[in-house]
């Protein structure tokens, strides 16, 4: 029996039933597939590159690698949908059996009947799709491989993460860890993948950018450059070189930008009054701390609570703003705060709560009623970035709940309207409920105090239009927004 060599792979040599066989990797699936030094017991990698970039032959290789370096391992390779994992990933896998000369009935065997693969040495892979991820909860696992990570929600990766536990065997040796690997196309928005690996990355995670240029010689001829004309700069960007797209598109706040609107140095202006402004969702309830002076807006903090009341929040807020008993501070938000419900009115709650702490000098300034959505975003986006493209609205870095929600509530298709989460989202995804509210609760006092003129509004196109000549002779359109 000869030994398999992974051309630049430490550790190296590999029993592969008797074949010589080498792999020539390129830098990112080198980087990929080797394990830096690090304290803790599990490795979580990410290769993210574009069309062609070898995503899925590096993590198969990695796998068949796991389990022929460490006997009776237990591995599991998934996907979101059975199409996927089976018509994808469990063909690379076969495709590398091949190449390695890993003999059917010697070397391997599949039950298809379990959708798994048992290698000569005891290791086993299992093959599963996600639609159903409760199923998978009483597996101990010794890797992980995801196709396609950004399809999958960020629970299913925590639940995945959760598994990795088989145990170890003595043989394996002081220095092994478990190891959750997935590859993906760039998602097109800051989504879980973006905040676990660049945003709020631990040192055991690391993401690895594979551009299709990398991997140009295992593709036809012409391959790039024909995708270079064919598609358009920033979508080459994303889905050919692997990197971050400009997030933006498709998005409702449109315009915002981390290097100018948000901002470390804002702090609270004696000079002004305080804005408080609400969104009475209970789960979550958002509140911001505002102010608003020189045609700018400021947004200096965040109270976000999760199945809670309006009472719990103002007593929160009354605590945080103790200091302050005396100044000014005008109540701003939600009209329909102001409807009487089953625990009593919002804005009357507020009012009680600050009066018994001793804030003297509250004002409410809320709408009579909320109007159409998509103007009260129009208001909002035009204080993001004015006419002029300069940021007029300022934020603290801290309030993350707006951030995300800025970040990534897209508008529905077609329309201007924003695109609220459906339940099938809001059971996979936990992040997702805090979608709308933080920006809901913010854009009600820059609808009041900044409004578009109807005029200067450009007219959507799923609105409804009439042209009409008026007595005088001069062309006018009547048309309804959002609608």
């Amino acid at each position: 029996m000869q030994r398999g060599l992974i051309a630049g792979l430490s550790p190296a040599p590999l029993i592969a039933g008797g074949f010589m066989y080498e792999y020539k990797l390129n830098p990112a699936q080198k980087e990929f597939i080797e394990m830096p030094d690090h304290e803790y017991e599990i490795d979580v990698s990410l290769y993210q590159g574009g069309f062609g970039s070898g995503k899925t032959f590096s993590g198969s290789l990695l796998g068949i690698i796991l389990c022929l370096k460490y006997a009776g391992i237990i591995g599991l390779v998934g996907a979101q949908t059975l199409g996927l994992v089976r018509d994808t990933t469990l063909v690379s896998y076969k495709e590398h059996f091949d190449r390695m000369g890993l003999v059917y009935g010697r070397d391997w065997t599949e039950q298809k009947s379990e959708n798994k693969i048992v290698f000569s040495n005891g290791s086993t892979i299992l093959f599963r799709h996600f639609e159903e991820p409760d199923k998978l909860k009483s597996l101990n696992l010794g890797f992980v491989e995801l196709e396609e990570m950004s399809d999958i929600p960020q629970s299913t990766f925590d639940m995945l993460y959760s598994r990795l536990r088989q145990t170890k065997k003595k043989e394996w040796g002081p220095n092994f860890k478990y190891r959750l690997f997935g590859h993906t196309n760039p998602e097109e928005r800051k989504g879980w993948i973006y905040r676990y690996f660049v945003e709020n990355k631990q040192p055991n995670y690391r993401m690895v950018i594979a551009p299709t240029t990398d991997n140009e010689h295992n593709l036809p001829k012409g391959f790039v450059e024909g995708m270079r004309k064919l598609y358009t700069e920033e979508y080459f960007k994303r889905n050919v070189l692997g990197q971050f797209g400009d997030y933006a598109t498709g998005l409702a706040t449109k315009g915002f930008n981390r290097q100018d609107n948000l901002r470390t140095d804002i702090e609270i202006n004696k000079s002004f009054p305080l804005h408080l402004t609400c969104d009475f969702n209970t789960d979550p309830m958002c509140w911001y701390i505002m102010q608003i002076y020189n045609n700018n807006v400021y947004i200096l903090h965040e109270l976000v609570e999760c199945k809670t009341s309006t009472d719990y929040c103002a007593r929160l807020m009354a605590e945080l703003l103790k200091d302050f008993k005396n100044h000014k501070i005008i109540i701003n938000g939600d009209a329909a705060g102001k409807q009487v419900t089953t625990t009593g009115q919002n804005y009357a709650v507020m009012e009680t709560v600050f009066a018994n702490e001793g804030f003297t000098n509250i004002e409410f300034e809320v709408c009579k009623s909320n109007p159409p959505i998509t103007y009260r975003y129009m208001c909002w986006n035009n204080k993001i970035r004015n006419k002029d493209g300069k940021p007029e609205l300022f934020i603290r870095p801290e309030c993350k709940y707006l951030i995300y929600d800025i970040e990534n509530l897209e508008t529905k298709e077609g329309e201007s309207k924003p695109n609220k989460p459906s339940g099938g989202k809001l059971r996979t995804d936990a992040y997702a409920k805090y979608l709308t509210h933080p920006t809901d609760a913010c854009s009600y006092p820059v609808m009041m105090y900044f409004p578009i003129d109807r005029e200067q509004i450009e007219r959507p196109s799923s609105s409804f239009e009439r042209e009409y000549t008026d007595v005088f002779g001069n062309k006018k359109y009547e048309y309804k927004i959002g609608l």
